[in-house]
């Protein structure tokens, strides 16, 4: 490499890496953010923000909002992102089984999977109902309380999780060694069940129910969810969430050759 071609790195490195960080900023709670807002959460001038933002509007990876001139993400990264899940087995095996799920159901029903530090939400049918619960592709999840991160999490190490949280990786009330140690007693308990329940936990409003799907070698690779509003689910009802779950979840396992016993 030459001193032209090592310089050129060198400044070009930083700048796609402020466009990442730019674009992490953006998230389900806050879909939609101002020039200040991004600035003061990466460390960067206005200027150098509003640069960037106007490079990504041109991509179509952002857009901005024309009455309150605040930014959101675009649907060019679905563009981007297509190839990716279209050739991902989990999603492809799991869309039939998962819109059975929702026609059984009633519920919005998903498929995650876990990127290293966090649930990634890669599928969805959404309830067919009025008043349901549904999110972006690509929404990502890092509560300790989420029923997709307990079901990843009950298959790591003791000690990766709570380095995870040490870290504040994954978001707990408390990173107290009773409150990690309590913690990782549900996690077995998790693994056990073969379900995580998120009753109310991380919102008040929702119900969420997780199950493992496991490949051909006995791998966790992805989790089934159902999410619902809490206010017609009560938590005798939840069971037949469950249950319904773990039938889905165990149907795409079979469908990636896993073989039960094995996991």
């Amino acid at each position: 490499m030459t001193t032209t071609d090592t310089s050129t790195e060198s400044r070009t490195t930083p700048v796609v890496s402020n466009a990442i960080s730019v674009l992490r900023c953006f998230s389900v709670d806050e879909p939609q953010l101002g020039v200040t807002d991004i600035a003061g959460r990466v460390g960067l001038h206005k200027s150098t923000v509003s640069r960037i933002l106007s490079t990504l509007e041109q991509e179509n990876l952002v857009e901005r909002d024309p009455q309150s001139r605040r930014f959101g993400l675009g649907l060019g990264l679905i563009t981007m992102a297509g190839p990716l899940l279209a050739n991902l087995d989990e999603r492809r095996v799991a869309y039939p089984v998962l819109q059975e799920l929702t026609e059984q159901t009633g519920e919005t029903s998903a498929l995650s999977v876990w990127n290293g530090t966090e649930t990634v939400c890669v599928e969805q049918i959404p309830s067919p109902r009025e008043i349901k619960h549904t999110i972006p592709l690509g929404t990502r999840y890092d509560s300790a309380l989420s029923s997709s991160v307990q079901v990843f999490l009950a298959h790591q190490p003791p000690e990766r999780v709570r380095a995870l949280l040490l870290a504040g990786t994954i978001t707990h009330h408390s990173t107290a060694n009773a409150a990690i140690t309590a913690y990782q007693k549900d996690l077995s308990r998790v693994r056990a069940d073969g379900v995580a329940v998120n009753y109310g936990k991380t919102s008040v409003d929702e119900v969420g129910v997780a199950t493992p799907v496991f490949d051909h070698r006995g791998e966790l690779v992805a989790a089934v969810m159902i999410a619902a509003p809490r206010y017609r689910v009560t938590e005798e009802q939840a069971e037949q969430l469950v249950a319904a779950c773990t039938a889905a979840a165990e149907e795409i396992s079979q469908r990636l050759g896993h073989s039960p016993g094995r996991d």
